[in-house]
């Protein structure tokens, strides 16, 4: 580690920050390459953020829709100028694919960012009107104030986009917390943010750990808004650390996609969607496809189907654009999805070890013949692991997809119209799609529902998150003595 630059970790009022913690290293899981060192945030670093948060909110809540807007088409040239630097990061810190970083995760980025340029000069209330008859009624759509984010480690540029980006758009200010095993991208966003114009202690960045820096921002008096990616269980931590100061809360957590598949379906359409949905991000998404609920005439075909693409699928040095599937974020992940595998009774049709190669990876995994209250079919494995199990019909197949506390994601594979509008209407979930899984565009909304959280990200929806909505009322009559006042007193010539 002589060799490894040691940078700050923070950027707090529009400036590089060295946090007070404790040094921590971002490694790179495909190689165990030490790539930087920085000092953890703590407490006091979030305190320093929120206050620049604070100051800075009058203003950039006060910028006209037209500014923000010029602001952030700015950010996204910038970003689309450093393209290739932030894909050779995102790769380097996560072990994700290059392919997967140039074609999804950058560009995707950039969109959303586009995207939310343009939406903020949309964000209308409703037109004035005399509802009452003596009154005339506006809805207001302010800024509500600083929002606090805590992003995860799968998509770490895409989450910091998708937290921070429509936050700004509404005139909000942001402190955001990445994980301290990705932080680079997250850093560089921030930077190119003041470049932009977005103001000093408009968007601040304190990279810290969960159990000092989290707790510290969700917990914060200072933050209007706490939202969170991330697991259910340390999402319920944030909801409960917020709710002291009766913060507002927006939660994306886990899923465990199901992946139902009629006797009617396109097979091989099925196959190619359950391999990319399981393995995109090597499993390492809260939308991936993970429980395949599979027409019994169908099964057998299916299974041999996946388990013949998955062998097939190139796992190994995920800079190379050859490579289909890189590793997974850490040595200490990659073994809690061996473990969970290594656990399961049912059959391991391929994978389900880890390979010859020196980084934290971890095979394309088939587990089939799963039963319902299995571990692996249950709970969210978080890797290259995608179960099947049969159904016996529709009925039987809509229970089985729902019979899970999680509702973020799930899909329907048939060619019948009327199945299809059954499943999208019936799957709990925030999204269903119909013959395809994963895909994602910056219009519409992202988020779940149970287990899964609640509150959008991404679209105009997930400006609902960041505005608060007040009602002005101005009376129109100019009576100074109303006749609803009587019931509250006598007026001054005793009458009433």
């Amino acid at each position: 580690m002589d060799n490894v630059s040691m940078i700050p970790g923070c950027w707090i009022d529009g400036r590089p920050v060295g946090g007070a913690g404790d040094i921590h290293a971002v490694v790179n899981p495909a190689t165990g390459e030490t790539l930087a060192t920085f000092a953890l945030a703590t407490a006091e670093d979030v305190d320093s953020a929120v206050a620049a948060a604070r100051s800075a909110f009058p203003d950039w809540s006060g910028a006209t829709p037209s500014h923000r807007a010029s602001v952030l088409r700015e950010l996204a040239r910038l970003v689309s100028a450093e393209a290739d630097t932030f894909a050779r990061e995102e790769v380097a810190q996560t072990g994700k694919t290059i392919r997967l970083a140039t074609e999804f995760d950058v560009p995707g980025s950039i969109d959303n960012i586009e995207f939310f340029a343009g939406a903020a000069r949309t964000l209308d209330g409703k037109a004035s009107a005399e509802y009452s008859g003596e009154h005339t009624s506006s809805i207001r759509r302010d800024a509500v104030g600083v929002v606090g984010s805590i992003t995860p480690w799968n998509y770490p540029l895409q989450m910091a986009v998708w937290k921070a980006i429509p936050a700004l758009a509404a005139g909000c200010c942001v402190v955001l917390k990445p994980s301290e095993l990705t932080p680079l991208t997250t850093l560089r966003l921030a930077r190119l943010a003041s470049q932009a114009g977005v103001p000093d202690g408009a968007f601040n960045v304190v990279t810290g750990n969960g159990i000092d820096a989290g707790a510290a921002l969700a917990g914060h008096p200072g933050i209007d808004v706490m939202t969170f990616t991330g697991s259910t269980p340390v999402g319920r931590t944030v909801m409960a650390q917020a709710a002291a100061n009766g913060t507002r809360v927006q939660l994306e957590l886990g899923g465990k996609a199901p992946f139902v598949v009629f006797d009617d379906a396109d097979l091989d359409a099925a196959v190619h969607g359950a391999v990319a949905g399981a393995l995109i991000n090597s499993g390492q998404d809260c939308t991936a496809a993970t429980r395949a609920i599979v027409a019994e005439p169908l099964y057998a075909s299916f299974v041999d189907g996946v388990a013949e693409l998955m062998n097939a699928v190139v796992v190994g040095d995920p800079s190379d654009p050859a490579t289909d599937m890189g590793s997974l974020v850490s040595f200490a992940h990659r073994d809690r999805v061996a473990a969970m595998v290594n656990r399961t009774g049912a059959r391991v049709v391929c994978g389900g070890r880890t390979p010859d190669l020196a980084g934290a990876f971890y095979l394309p995994t088939l587990v089939a013949d799963v039963g319902e209250q299995d571990e692996v079919y249950r709970d969210e494995i978080f890797g290259p692991v995608l179960t099947v199990s049969k159904h016996f019909g529709d009925d039987d197949a809509v229970r089985r997809a729902n019979d899970t506390a999680f509702g973020l994601a799930a899909s329907a594979w048939t060619r019948d119209l009327y199945r299809a509008g059954r499943a999208s209407r019936e799957i709990d979930a925030g999204c269903v799609w119909i013959n395809d899984h994963i895909p994602i565009i910056s219009e519409m909304p992202h988020g779940g529902v149970g287990a899964s959280g609640f509150g959008k990200d991404m679209s105009s929806y997930s400006f609902e998150e960041y505005l608060a909505i007040k009602h002005v009322m101005t009376d129109i009559t100019g009576v100074a003595q109303k006749p609803w006042h009587r019931t509250v007193f006598a007026r001054k010539d005793g009458t009433r």
